[in-house]
């Protein structure tokens, strides 16, 4: 079976990129934030509100958690101070992880990071078959996956009985947006991988930043609409409890979508159609 190794390679090479930009003014001033114990990001406020519901008494606390493709750490960090225990993240990206290690040591939080492809999670972490309670990814995650049954059978396999997963991430349809607007750019259906070259990353360049460039340009996406998100992890075992659709996001995906900075998420204005701009599934292992 293609695994699509070169394109991954590409895009490991880009997030390497991308992490020295996130880290360094991109994600704002990380050292106030890991010297504010109470100090929560955006992201994982509104995962929460998501997970909530099918979360004994409604909160993390005390639950063994993963965070897959946890990037530099911050929203893994995040899910800890909220109570989260034994608490692993896992990225491909060795210098996303560097600065994840550097962010929980200034924070003196116990998380544990793990290199790996979220395809194959269970791998990377063999001793923890069955362990977790809670599995979380979010924001810009699975597109980036050529494909999802590896992926979907790693999380049933890391789970504990009972364990619930949630994914909260960009809605399919912006996919086939292309994020350009409200005209179709490409297809829809999982299947359909796109490719781009852009020096940039999603976040507002700042002096801290100074506007830095990504070096590795290449960016190599993949379409996975529900059909395919829902099936994989119905097929790994699990059953599906929550399917949602969000009219706001955590950055700008389309470039009409107005910023609320007090609740750092991006919304479409009045006057625009209003489209589903995130979707969130929650699924349990029986």
């Amino acid at each position: 079976m293609n695994n699509n190794k070169k394109e991954v390679h590409e895009n490991l090479a880009n997030w390497d990129d991308r992490a020295d930009i996130h880290a360094n003014g991109g994600y704002g001033d990380l050292n106030m934030f890991a010297a504010d114990p109470h100090a929560l990001t955006a992201t994982v406020k509104r995962d929460l509100a998501v997970l909530q519901p099918f979360l004994p008494g409604s909160s993390v606390a005390g639950e063994r958690l993963l965070h897959l493709q946890c990037h530099i750490g911050n929203d893994t960090l995040s899910w800890w101070r909220l109570g989260a225990q034994s608490v692993h993240g896992l990225d491909f990206s060795p210098k996303s992880l560097d600065y994840a290690r550097k962010l929980a040591a200034k924070a003196r939080a116990d998380i544990n990071y793990v290199k790996g492809d979220a395809r194959y999670a269970a791998a990377a972490l063999p001793d923890k078959l069955g362990q977790f309670d809670v599995i979380v990814t979010s924001a810009g995650t699975i597109t980036w996956l050529p494909d999802l049954k590896d992926w979907a059978q790693s999380i049933a396999d890391l789970l504990a009985p009972n364990g619930v997963f949630m994914i909260r991430d960009n809605h399919p349809l912006l996919f086939a947006l292309d994020n350009e607007g409200f005209e179709i750019k490409q297809d829809y259906f999982s299947g359909t991988q796109s490719f781009y070259e852009d020096d940039g990353s999603y976040v507002v360049s700042t002096k801290e930043n100074n506007n830095a460039k990504v070096k590795h340009t290449r960016n190599y996406n993949w379409a996975h609409d529900f059909h395919e998100i829902v099936s994989v992890l119905r097929a790994a075992g699990l059953t599906i409890e929550e399917l949602g659709e969000h009219q706001v996001t955590d950055w700008q995906a389309l470039p009409m979508l107005t910023y609320d900075e007090s609740k750092d998420e991006w919304k479409i204005p009045a006057g625009y159609p209003q489209i589903p701009l995130t979707f969130s599934v929650v699924a349990r292992k029986s």
